[in-house]
């Protein structure tokens, strides 16, 4: 991955309307409402995950005119959610098309929780908000009632990042499993 015209191979789950798309048009864009209609109940939590994302991963990969959300796609096969009504395409994307970060590290952010620097730092956290009577972590971002610890929070999300230039550059030990945000899938990526 060292260069930055190198391509890596990812994997991303994607709908026949997807494939429609990128056959006409040769590129394709994920809208929020799309996500919204997917996750249904749960969707402000994820509209509160993607909204993060999306404003930080575009200081790393700025965002193209008609990109509202990212697809995401997976180094490991074993990491992608299959369905019935989607195909599995397999990419070579170029390094510098791609935000990297650990997977794990994102469930985090889906789960509204705090990414600490180590397991221990996430353990003292949980016992701080304990004492302020917090059972759940998403309590303090899905409300207005902590303010500081919200932005606590969300600061720790930062962190998703922090494997980002070492895994652009061909590293991933320390890594528990990568994804990518993409902000457009292209036609010219996927291998026959």
């Amino acid at each position: 991955m060292g260069d930055s015209n190198h391509t890596v191979t990812f994997y991303s789950s994607q709908s026949e309307i997807v494939m429609n798309v990128l056959e006409r048009d040769g590129v394709c864009f994920s809208r929020q409402k799309y996500v919204v209609k997917k996750y249904e109940e749960s969707a402000p939590i994820f509209v509160a995950a993607y909204s993060w994302f999306i404003k930080e991963a575009g200081k790393y990969i700025p965002k193209p005119i008609g990109a509202e959300y990212p697809y995401w796609a997976f180094m490991d096969l074993q990491s992608i959610e299959k369905s019935f009504d989607s195909r599995i395409l397999k990419l070579s994307i170029p390094v510098n098309e791609a935000v990297f970060f650990d997977m794990y590290d994102w469930n985090k952010i889906l789960r509204l929780q705090y990414i600490g620097e180590t397991k221990a730092d996430e353990i003292q956290f949980r016992k701080m908000i304990a004492d302020y009577g917090v059972r759940q972590e998403s309590d303090i971002i899905l409300t207005n009632f902590y303010p500081d610890l919200k932005r606590y929070i969300q600061e720790s999300w930062k962190r998703l990042f922090r494997h980002q230039e070492k895994i652009k550059a061909g590293n991933t030990s320390g890594v528990g499993s990568v994804q990518a945000g993409l902000w457009q899938l292209k036609k010219e990526w996927i291998y026959i």
